[in-house]
Order: C-alpha cells, then sequence, then structure tokens
C-alpha cells in the first residue's frame, strides 16, 4: 500500500514539473512539445530518478545517470541535491547545480547559472534556495548562502551573501535593489527640461544613476523655487536685478556620437 501511495505521489510531482511549464514559458505549445523539446524538463525528470537512487545508496549508478543527463541535456544536477516540486530550467545549457544545493518548490533557473560551493570540505557548501525564486540567466549564487522567498536574482549577477524574502539583486557582487518608486509630477516636469528621461528603467529594479538623477532634479527644483521667491523679496524692496537667460542644456553633448557619425540631437531623452 506504502509503495503504491509512493509511486502515484512520484508521478504526480513529474507531472506537475511538466505542466509548470505552460505557466512560465509562453513559447509552449503541447505536452509532447515539452516531453521531446525541453532540455530542461529532461533533466529535471533525470534528478528525481537520480537523487532517489542516491538516497538508496546507489550512489556509482546515480553519477553515472546524472553524468548522462548532462551529455544529453547540457545541465549538471547532482544527484545529492534537493529539488522542490514544480521546478523549471529554461533552455538549460551550461546550468551547474552542486551536491548540498537547496531548491524549494516553484523556483526557475535560466541558462547558464550556478549554484556553486566555496569549499573542498564535505560540508553543506551550496546555496539554499527558498520558494518562488527566479534566477536570471548566467547568475552565479556561491556558497552556503540562503535566498529567501520570492527573490529575484537578476542576469550575470554573483551572490556570495544572504538575500532577503522579496528583494531583486543584480551586480556583482549582487546588492539588493529596491522597488523604484513612481515619479512624481515635478521629478518629470524637470526631466523634461533638461532633455533626459530618467524614468526608463527596467520594471521592478531600480537604478541607482536614475535615483542620483532624482536627487539632482529635487534640488534644482527647490533651488530654482528659492531664487525665484529671493528675486520676487528684492523686488518687492525696490531692487531690479538684471535679467539673466539660463543657459540651454545642450543635450547632443551628453550622448555618444551615434553610428555613422552624425552629431544630430536626439530629442527627449538620452539613451
Amino acid at each position: 500500500m506504502r509503495s503504491a501511495l509512493e509511486r502515484r505521489a512520484m508521478f504526480a510531482r513529474l507531472k506537475e514539473d511538466i505542466h509548470c511549464v505552460f505557466e512560465r514559458d509562453p513559447a509552449a505549445r503541447s505536452t509532447i512539445e515539452i516531453l521531446t523539446a525541453y532540455p530542461g524538463v529532461h533533466a529535471v525528470l533525470f534528478h528525481r530518478l537520480t537523487h532517489r537512487l542516491w538516497g538508496w545508496r546507489f550512489l556509482w549508478l546515480a553519477r553515472v545517470l546524472s553524468h548522462v543527463a548532462r551529455w544529453f541535456t547540457g545541465i549538471e544536477i547532482h544527484p545529492g541535491a534537493q529539488i522542490g516540486r514544480r521546478f523549471f530550467i529554461d533552455h538549460g545549457m551550461g546550468v551547474v547545480i552542486g551536491e548540498t544545493a537547496q531548491i524549494g518548490d516553484d523556483c526557475t533557473l535560466y541558462h547558464g547559472v550556478t549554484l556553486g560551493g566555496t569549499t573542498w570540505q564535505a560540508v553543506k557548501r551550496h546555496p539554499t534556495l527558498g520558494d518562488n525564486v527566479v534566477v536570471g540567466a548566467g547568475a552565479k549564487i556561491l556558497g552556503p548562502i540562503k535566498l529567501g522567498n520570492g527573490v529575484r536574482v537578476g542576469s550575470n549577477s554573483v551572490v556570495v551573501k544572504d538575500v532577503p524574502e522579496g528583494a531583486t539583486v543584480v551586480g556583482i557582487p549582487a546588492h539588493v535593489v529596491t522597488q523604484p518608486s513612481k515619479p512624481g509630477a515635478r521629478q518629470v516636469e524637470m526631466a523634461k527640461k533638461i532633455g533626459f528621461d530618467a524614468y526608463g528603467q527596467a520594471r521592478q529594479v531600480s537604478d541607482p544613476v536614475a535615483q542620483a538623477v532624482d536627487t539632482i532634479l529635487d534640488h534644482l527644483h527647490a533651488v530654482d523655487a528659492k531664487m525665484e521667491m529671493m528675486c520676487q523679496k528684492l523686488k518687492q524692496s525696490g531692487i531690479n536685478l538684471e535679467q539673466v537667460e539660463l543657459p540651454v542644456l545642450a543635450v547632443d553633448k551628453l550622448e555618444d556620437e551615434p553610428p555613422g557619425g552624425g552629431t544630430e540631437p536626439r530629442e527627449g531623452k538620452v539613451d
């Protein structure tokens, strides 16, 4: 009875591994396509088998089959790695998941991701990922660190320390970026005046340069308002100041020369 229940549970999980692809890849059209043309799914199915063999202490056989899977899919998952339900590897080539790695439910990895170790000692040396973690292409997560539930790792980032739940990390070494706040009307107006679109940034990732420009825009606005107030007070006191025309910011000086050698400035924003 117990073995029958275990088999049903195993096949239910395999079914979940296949059908979760429809939710995360709009290119998926049918179950047959997923079973025959998705190396990430093949790698996960191989791992479900090799991990079970590893638990039964058929260590050599598990390693040999995982090696076959690596040759077949381009994805290397150690049989000892613990992987949760509905795990999806998109594209897949170059993914490496180490022996002591732990991955929660509903996680997604893209090609070139490494969950690597940082010591040669036979201890917990690979990362632990919570549920609903997404790791972008080429990212490296190194050492026995923990990524909380819902973490997003930007492409090509290198993560070497713990990441709190719900955070997005980018860069080398990776650092937490905050949810970008909606720009105020004043900031948008000032940005238009100087010809720089400070808000053309990726969704859910705040750009530190854009944040710095926001601060500059706020400061410029405050200085402009204070100068206007001073001029009004001086005029009320009978002191007339000479009108000074402010120079127009030359946008073309801020951008590189476009392909073809042209120097005509573009309007609206600097790319």
